[in-house]
């Protein structure tokens, strides 16, 4: 038996091998105990005994993955899910391909007996209609096989293929688009298999232009192969027609327009497609004449404006209302002191309510502003008003012509007349807006020119709460018989902090006080808050007692300790009964009335008497910054001496009560007292761990 070589094999390991094969030749008769029998032609090339595990493998992985890794075409329709071999029951390969038959064996065991018999709806591809009627090579030929799995295939001659084939209708009639791609490639959307034409899956009621009416009974060419479209041409030069982009949105793609475009392009709106003389009344649009139908006019049966005997002849007046209509104001309605047409104010949609805008209400002696723009015309222009004869208002019987000239022609005096002293006879202009009567535009800039300007807290304070009826923790105003309707107090004379607030000092600050103060209460205080107060370290110095050093710090509380008690709800007078009261009455100006002395009776025999500012300043206690060891203790610290702690000399004890306290004095002053007698042979020294001499 012919054994191939394999390139590259040592001639010494190719002699082995084939001394075992012609050894077990020799001991089997027949050709069977090496190999079931020859490989097909196709396959011949791995008819060798060191080849079968090519296909057969060393107990790895199936067969069937050794038959994908080398037929590539058949893997690639495998993943993709296409074909015969990607159906269930294709699995073993050898159930349809069983090799080892001889060199002439076709490779293909047909299931049905050969293949014009095969299934072909077992390759996901059914024969139906015209696909039934040829023979299996008319399409399984090279000159069809245009897939990407025909490119994959290792097969010489590709005309004893089956594969490779392309489901696409125009793989295999290229020719046969007659719409040049612009309806796509999926040609069975409106094809079938059994004839080209007619196209039975197309419907033209799911295309952008339905055909419906007339249109339905037109051959296709009229419209596809119209004279007036650009339409391609074959090789030989005749009208290809064309359907995709086909014109079709207005009538005058196809029709010529009778009308010359004066009414449009749209001629739906008033003929169909049943016929060209049916026009639909209803849908005709007046919008397009000289006179355009809006409002009630549409209601309108035509009859009342065109005869419909003379429907042709001549057309209506329409330049004016007045034309039908009869002036319902009888003259007054004018505009520069001319009469104008109903149209100038009126809607066709209803007489009512007018058109006439604030804009050109604008025009006249009295513009509409602020809540004027959203009063009803008939607010000011009022019907049948007394005193008017009728006939001067005319049939709407409305006045057009109201007075305006001050706000109280319309409008009460809400202050009843407090403020007509004035100049103006109390206006309402200075103080008020047309936007809303409230809030008043009075304001802060404006109440700095009377009495009491508002400042601080004062500008936030609603101006009811002084000036209001319900002003609570205040005296009540007078009723509204002598304050108008408006209910408000406009002449106060409460000017001074005290003619609101209660004093929670009692009087010791006022004019005739303990310890009166200039210009009252905003000596110490301003009209932002109460608390804080503005008393500073400059203004305390007024007080008797500076504020020097460490004081400075100090917060108001700790000496005026009234001040700790939580502030009064309200300051007004009529909540004196809640008032919390800070008379800051100090007696006391020592240091001894607020501190407590740490030496105890130690420096009473003093001059001073043991006073701090003799040792110490305000800027802080410690160190004390005034002592002098050499002037005040009369024992200057020299030599060694100085670098001594105090607590050396000073130590600190107990007191009765437990305290600690600092001996000051009495103080030692002899040397022995402090230190002990000197050891032999050594120079005296200091105790303490401070000396090094």
């Amino acid at each position: 038996m012919p054994v191939a070589g394999r390139e590259g094999l040592a001639p010494r390991l190719r002699g082995v091998a084939l001394g075992v094969i012609l050894m077990l030749t020799a001991v089997s008769s027949t050709r069977g105990q090496m190999s079931p029998g020859p490989l097909s032609a196709p396959h011949q090339d791995l008819d060798s005994a060191l080849k079968c595990f090519t296909c057969h493998g060393k107990g790895e992985g199936s067969m069937r993955e050794h038959c994908l890794a080398c037929h590539t075409e058949i893997a690639f329709l495998v993943a993709h899910g296409r074909g015969l071999h990607a159906r269930p029951g294709t699995e073993k390969c050898a159930s349809c391909h069983p090799d080892h038959a001889g060199r002439d064996f076709a490779m293909v065991a047909w299931e049905e007996g050969k293949a014009e018999s095969f299934d072909h709806a077992r390759a996901g591809w059914p024969l139906e209609g015209k696909h039934s009627g040829p023979a299996c090579r008319d399409c399984h030929k090279p000159a069809f096989q245009t897939s990407e799995v025909a490119r994959l295939s290792k097969r010489k001659d590709r005309r004893e293929g089956w594969i490779g084939l392309d489901p696409a209708c125009l793989s295999c009639h290229p020719s046969k688009d007659v719409h040049r791609g612009a309806l796509g490639v999926d040609c069975a959307k409106c094809h079938d298999p059994r004839a080209w034409k007619p196209a039975p899956r197309f419907d033209h009621a799911k295309t952008a232009y339905p055909l419906t009416g007339r249109h339905a009974k037109v051959a296709c060419d009229t419209c596809h192969l119209a004279a007036a479209l650009k339409r391609p041409l074959d090789a030989q030069g005749k009208a290809i027609p064309l359907y995709k982009p086909l014109p079709h949105k207005e009538c005058s793609a196809c029709h010529t327009d009778p009308h010359a475009g004066q009414l449009g392009t749209d001629c739906s709106r008033c003929h169909n497609s049943e016929t060209w003389k049916s026009v639909d009344e209803k849908k005709f649009d007046h919008e397009r004449t000289r006179y355009p139908l809006r409002g009630r006019h549409v209601t309108v049966p035509c009859a009342r404006c065109h005869d419909p005997g003379t429907a042709g002849g001549k057309k209506p007046a329409f330049a004016a209302c007045a034309s039908c209509h009869a002036d319902a104001h009888a003259g007054t309605a004018t505009l520069a002191g001319k009469i104008v047409d109903c149209a100038a104010c009126h809607r066709v949609e209803g007489w009512r309510p007018s058109t006439y805008t604030p804009e050109q209400h604008a025009t006249t002696r009295y513009p509409l502003a602020g809540a004027h723009l959203r009063l009803d015309c008939a607010a000011c222009h009022r019907k049948n008003p007394p005193g008017v004869p009728a006939q001067a208002l005319g049939r709407a019987a409305v006045l057009m012509r109201p007075q305006h000239e001050r706000c109280t022609s319309c409008h009460e005096d809400a202050h009843g007349g407090q403020l007509a002293a004035r100049p103006d006879r109390g206006a309402c202009e200075p103080c008020h807006r047309v936007e809303g009567w409230k809030p008043s535009t009075f304001g802060i800039a404006e109440h700095a020119r009377l009495k009491l300007p508002l400042q601080g807290r004062h500008a936030s304070v609603p101006c009811a709460a002084c000036h209001g009826p319900a002003r609570q923790g205040l005296p009540p105003l007078p009723g509204r018989e002598l304050l108008g309707r408006g209910g408000v107090a406009l002449g106060l004379r409460e000017t001074s902090c005290t003619d609101c607030h209660f004093d929670p000092h009692e009087g010791r600050f006022a004019a005739r006080g303990e310890r009166p103060k200039a210009n009252g209460c905003v000596a110490c205080h301003d009209t932002r808050a109460f608390r804080p107060s503005t008393v500073d370290v400059a203004i305390h110095r007024t007080f008797g007692l500076p504020l020097e050093g460490a004081h400075r710090a100090v917060p108001c509380q700790d000496c005026h300790r009234e001040s700790k008690a939580a502030p009064s709800k309200s300051s007004l007078l009529l909540n004196r009964s809640e008032a919390v009261r800070l008379p800051f009455i100090l007696k006391e100006r020592t240091c001894e009335a607020c501190h407590r002395s740490p030496h105890g009776n130690q420096f009473a025999q003093r001059r001073d008497r043991g006073g701090c500012a003799g040792c110490h300043n305000e800027d802080v206690f410690r160190p004390a910054s005034r002592f002098d060891h050499a002037r005040d203790a009369g024992f200057p610290l020299q030599g060694a001496h100085a670098r001594v702690a105090c607590a050396r000399c000073h130590p600190s004890r107990r007191d009765a009560a437990g305290k600690p306290f600092i001996t000051y004095r009495p103080a030692p002053r002899e040397c022995k007292a402090c230190h002990g007698p000197r050891p032999i042979g050594k120079l005296a020294r200091i105790d303490g761990p401070e000396d090094r001499s």
